[in-house]
Parts: structure tokens; sequence; C-alpha cells
């Protein structure tokens, strides 16, 4: 019996990763779903939950306050008789590490990734390292994390690569009436349509992303750059897109909940980050057939073998990405060949079928260690 501790401001990758998951593990797991509420943004991934037929529960007690956290989450995982319990973040890791111990059952961290968006979330991604080190074990979902986690001291011997993953429904064809849809969202049709998509915060480096749009506008001015998402650096980027002079040409799509209809419909995505774990977004277009251009940090070289499925450039480099955004879309046959090698990769590669066995075989070595002890 499996619970899942999150801290959900929003349906994104993490939750995805973890929700997808329960539909890959044998039938003698059960996968249940706690998160903190979030001033009730969290509400439509526990929906989410639901509607897909797991137990998914809001709690009502919050950091700062600890003590109430730890002493409610405990509750939580006597009342549902869990064997472990699987923090993705790091308000789960700290406030799941001390409930697990309360309660005598094993917990395993997933590290996602860091951000270091704010003073706030610097100090508790610090004291988050430190934590990692005393759980039972570490799934990092990508190498480049791994190799993080180890240097924040955790024992070799507790880290897990159990690399990201995707499902069979994300590898949809293009469709002309999708397309012409997302043409009409432009105040003149563009001929191509280069996108990228994710939480709009500062580590997804978006502002750059802005300023390799207008680069490429200036020699290709029949691109049409679209980016789905939502997050507090909306305003700001719109401001950035007008100042550059992108308005009618750079389209704020919002977050979508059926993005994946639109994905295949690109010629070219983009990934602008400083850092990432193993980006949803890469597997996503992969599946889509689409080739990217996207940054060289952490899981990203993971999946993009560059000159082959896809192009890595250096974060904050904004000529660099759009030199190969203009490269691709000057040559239909190199972007036909990526993305098929890029769908191929993923396929092969990044299978949920993959990710639930290599998490079966972990929590059952986790909880039968438990219970011998």
């Amino acid at each position: 019996h499996v619970v899942h501790l999150l801290a959900s401001p929003f349906y994104g990758g993490p939750e995805r990763q973890m929700l997808g998951l329960a539909h890959y593990l044998p039938n003698d797991v059960r996968s249940v779903y706690l998160s903190f509420a979030e001033h009730g943004l969290a509400q439509p991934f526990v929906d989410e939950v639901r509607r897909q037929g797991y137990e998914g529960t809001l709690l009502r007690h919050n950091t700062p306050n600890m003590f109430a956290s730890i002493r409610e989450v405990a509750g939580e995982l006597r009342r549902l008789q869990a064997d472990v319990v699987c923090c993705s973040g790091y308000k789960p890791d700290l406030v799941g590490w001390r409930a697990a111990r309360r309660v005598g059952i094993p917990v395993v961290s997933v590290s996602h990734g860091w951000t270091a968006v704010t003073w706030k979330v610097r100090r508790y991604e610090a004291l988050d390292r430190c934590i990692l080190r005393w759980m039972d074990a570490v799934v990092c979902v990508s190498k480049g994390q791994a190799d993080k986690v180890r240097r924040a001291g955790v024992p070799d011997a507790k880290v897990v690569v159990i690399q990201n993953a995707i499902g069979e429904d994300a590898f949809v064809e293009p469709d002309a009436e999708c397309r012409a849809e997302m043409m009409a969202w432009f105040s003149q049709p563009p001929h191509w349509l280069v996108g990228s998509a994710g939480r709009l915060s500062p580590e997804k480096g978006l502002a750059v992303f802005i300023e390799a749009a207008a680069l490429v506008a200036e020699i290709r001015p029949t691109v049409g750059f679209v980016l789905f998402g939502d997050g507090p650096l909306r305003a700001d980027l719109g401001r950035r897109i007008a100042e550059r002079g992108l308005q009618g040409r750079f389209v704020m799509a919002g977050f979508r909940h059926d993005l994946q209809r639109f994905l295949p419909n690109l010629d070219v995505g983009v990934i602008s980050s400083f850092t990432e774990g193993l980006p949803g977004f890469l597997l996503e277009t992969g599946a889509a057939c689409v080739p990217v251009v996207a940054t060289s940090v952490c899981g990203v070289p993971e999946v993009i073998d560059e000159g082959r499925t896809g192009h890595l450039v250096v974060a904050g480099d904004a000529k660099a990405l759009a030199d190969r955004i203009v490269a691709l879309l000057d040559s239909d046959a190199q972007r036909r060949a990526m993305g098929r090698a890029a769908r191929d990769r993923v396929r092969s590669e990044f299978s949920f079928t993959t990710m639930g066995r290599q998490y079966y075989q972990l929590l059952s070595t986790v909880v039968g260690t438990a219970r011998v002890s």
C-alpha cells in the first residue's frame, strides 16, 4: 500500500508522473494520494486523482505549522495502513519523513529537481538536501539529478535512478483541424509554429525564449511562437513580448489539459530552462514526433542525442537558441528525421511500463527490508 505525499499548486509534471505510475504497478499495489491544499490550488490535482479511480485527500494543515502537519500526515498513514510513503518535493520530504518515522514505515523521496526560484525556496531546498540523507531511498528522475543528490551527501546505496516516463496516449499524430485552430490564434496565420510549455517561473528561462523568438522573427518573419502554461511570471513575460514587438506573433496559450492534442502540430519545440530534472515536455514532444532545441541542463542530454533527436545549446544563450531553431525551420527533411528519431527513442527508453517495473522492484525491496527489521 503506497501513499504519495505531494504539494501540488497545479497539475504539473511531478503530479502526472506519480499518478501515471499507479496505472503501471501490479494489481497487488494500492496507490493513494495526499496533497497539501496550497490555498486551494491542489484541488485540480486531487480531482484528477479521483477521476482516474484513486483515493485523493487534501490535507488540512500546512507549513509553517510543521507539528500539526506531521501529526495529520501520520494519522493518515495509520488510517490507510500504509506500507511506504513516497514524497515529491521539499515540503513533502520534510513532513513525510517525520510522519513515516512516527508511524514506523519506510519513506522514499522522489527527487524531481530543485529550482532555487526565491530565497524562501532556496532555504527549504537546502534543508531538503539534508533530509534526503535520512530517507530509506531517493529516486532521481534523471542521472543528472542523481549526481546532484550524491553531491548533497546522500549515500550512493540509497540513490536510485528511475527516469521520468510517458504513456502510449501521448503518441498522437498531427491533426489539420487542430493546426488550423492554432493558426487562428495569430493576427496573421504563420507558416511555421515553434512552441514551448511549462510553469511560467524563473527557472524555465522563458525570457530567453522570448529573446530568441525576437531574433528568429527578424530573419524568418512568418514564424509563430506559442507558450503553453501559467505561473507567477505571466504578466512579466507578456510585457517582454510587447517590448520585443512580438504582439500577434507570440501567443501565450495558458494552461491546457489537452496539451497533447496541440504538440504534434508544432514544427519545433523549445526548452530554455536553467535547471531541470527530466522535463515531461521533452518526452511529450518526442512522442509527438517533434524535434526540440533545448538547453543542456541536468537530465535533458539523457533524452536528446545532439544532431540526431534534437539540438542542445548552453543555458541563457538566446542567439544559439535562435540559430538552432532557424536551422531546423530551414530543413524539412532534417526536422522530419529528427522527429522520427526522437519518437523512437522515447518509445523504447521512457515507457511507463519500464518505470512501473523499476518502482515495484524498489518499493518491494524497501518494504520487505522494513518488515524483516
